[in-house]
C-alpha cells in the first residue's frame, strides 16, 4: 500500500535560524561582541546587507530579537514585536546578505569561537551549538585554545585585533548562489500565429539556439513551458506550477524547482540576443542586489525577461501575489536592484507578431 503524504514536498532555501548566510560569535561577554561585530561591519563593503542579531539586554533578553528590525528615523517609524518566531525572523531578514549573531544568546548554523576564560564555563554549556566553527579568535591575553574545544588544524586563529583578516574570512563565506538559466517558451504565441519558441531565427528553434548557447558557455539550461508542452522539447523543462500567471508563474515555478541557485530569465521572443550579451549580463551581475536587469529604453523601465533573479527575490515574488500583484517588472521596479544600461539596448527587442518577426529578422540577416 502507498504511504499517504499529508504535505507536497517542496525544496527549501537553504536558510539557517535567520537567514542564508549566518555566523554566530560567542564565548565573550555580550559587549565584547557587539563591539568586535560592530568592527566587522565596518570593513565589510557597503553594498552587503548586513545585521546583528542581539538580544535587548533590557528587563526580558529575549523580548527583541535584533537591534534594528525597522527604523524609519525621518518619520519616526519603529517595528518591535514582543516574541517574534522562528519563521517570521527568517521573512523579515529576508533581504540582508549576511547575519552576524550574539551566539550567547541565539544560534546559527555557522559559528566564530571566541577564546575569554571569562566565559569558557558558558561556552562548554554550549558545545553542542557549535557545528560548524569557521574560525577561532584569541582575546587579549589569550594565547591558546581551550584543551577540551576541538578545532579542525584548518581552522583560522586570529588575535582579536586582526579585524580586517576576520572580515576577509567572512566574506570569503558569503558566497554567490549558482547560476542557472531559464529560457521562456510558456506561451500560447496567439498574436504571432504560430509557436514562438519553434521560429528558426538562427538556422534552428529559438529555444533550441538559446539552450546550446547557454549550454556551450557552462550554465546550466532549463526550458520553461506550460504542461501540455512538456514533451515537444528536447533537454531539461520546469513545467508551470503557477498556472494563469506568465512570466510571473514561469519565475516562481523555477524558484519552486531550485530555491537556492539565482536564475538568468531570458524569453525565447528576443531572439537578437547572442552568449556575448548573456556574458555581458553575467559580467555585471550584483549578488547582493535582489535581481540584476537591463534597462529598456523604449519602456523606460527595467526589462524583466532578461533578467538575473537572486534566490532572496523568491519571497519577495511571493509576497507581491499576496497582495495582488503579478508582474514582474513591478517587482523590479519596487526592489534593490542593479540596473544595467546596454550599449545595444535594441537586443531587448520582442518579436510577437508576424511583422515585428519580420523587422527583427531584417536585422539578423543584415548582420551576418
Amino acid at each position: 500500500m502507498k504511504k499517504h503524504e499529508k504535505h507536497a514536498k517542496l525544496i527549501k532555501p537553504d536558510i539557517g535560524f535567520f537567514g542564508r548566510n549566518e555566523i554566530a560569535f560567542l564565548g565573550a561577554p555580550c559587549g565584547l561582541i557587539e563591539s568586535l561585530v560592530d568592527k566587522i561591519i565596518e570593513n565589510l563593503p557597503a553594498d552587503l546587507n548586513t545585521i546583528y542579531v542581539d538580544a535587548d539586554h533590557g528587563s526580558n533578553e529575549n523580548e527583541v530579537f535584533s537591534k534594528n528590525i525597522f527604523q524609519d528615523k525621518i518619520s519616526h517609524k519603529s517595528l518591535g514585536k514582543k516574541t517574534i518566531s522562528q519563521f517570521e525572523q527568517k521573512f523579515l531578514l529576508n533581504d540582508q546578505d549576511l547575519v552576524l549573531v550574539n551566539g550567547n544568546h541565539f544560534e546559527a548554523k555557522s559559528q566564530i569561537v571566541i577564546i575569554n576564560s571569562i566565559k569558557e564555563a558558558s561556552l562548554k554549556k554550549r558545545i553542542g551549538q557549535l557545528t560548524d566553527i569557521k574560525a577561532v579568535i584569541l582575546d587579549e591575553g589569550e594565547t591558546e585554545i581551550y584543551d577540551w574545544l576541538e578545532v579542525s588544524p584548518e581552522i583560522s586563529v586570529f588575535k582579536v585585533a586582526e579585524i580586517s583578516k576576520i572580515s576577509d574570512l567572512i566574506l570569503e563565506k558569503v558566497k554567490p548562489a549558482l547560476l542557472k538559466v531559464l529560457i521562456l517558451t510558456g506561451g500560447k504565441s496567439t498574436r504571432m500565429g504560430t509557436d514562438k519558441a519553434n521560429i528558426e531565427y538562427h538556422g534552428k528553434p529559438q529555444y533550441q539556439f538559446l539552450y546550446e548557447t547557454v549550454e556551450k558557455m557552462g550554465l546550466e539550461p532549463f526550458i520553461s513551458c506550460r504542461d501540455d508542452q512538456k514533451n515537444e522539447f528536447e533537454g531539461n523543462t520546469i513545467t508551470d506550477k503557477f498556472i494563469g500567471l506568465g512570466p510571473y508563474g514561469a519565475i516562481l515555478s523555477a524558484f519552486q524547482h531550485d530555491p537556492n541557485s539565482a536564475w538568468l530569465v531570458v524569453a525565447c521572443d528576443m531572439p537578437l540576443i547572442k552568449s556575448e550579451d548573456i556574458a555581458n549580463l553575467i559580467s555585471s551581475r550584483n549578488t547582493f542586489k535582489f535581481a540584476t536587469a537591463c534597462y529598456n529604453p523604449e519602456t523606460d523601465f527595467p526589462d524583466p525577461l532578461f533578467t538575473i533573479w537572486e534566490p532572496k527575490v523568491y519571497q519577495t515574488l511571493l509576497n507581491f501575489l499576496t497582495i495582488g500583484y503579478s508582474c514582474p517588472r513591478k517587482v523590479l521596479i519596487n526592489s534593490e536592484i542593479e540596473l544595467v544600461r546596454l550599449s545595444n539596448p535594441e537586443i531587448l527587442t520582442n518579436a510577437n507578431t508576424p511583422e515585428e518577426r519580420a523587422a527583427v529578422e531584417s536585422k539578423i540577416t543584415s548582420v551576418v
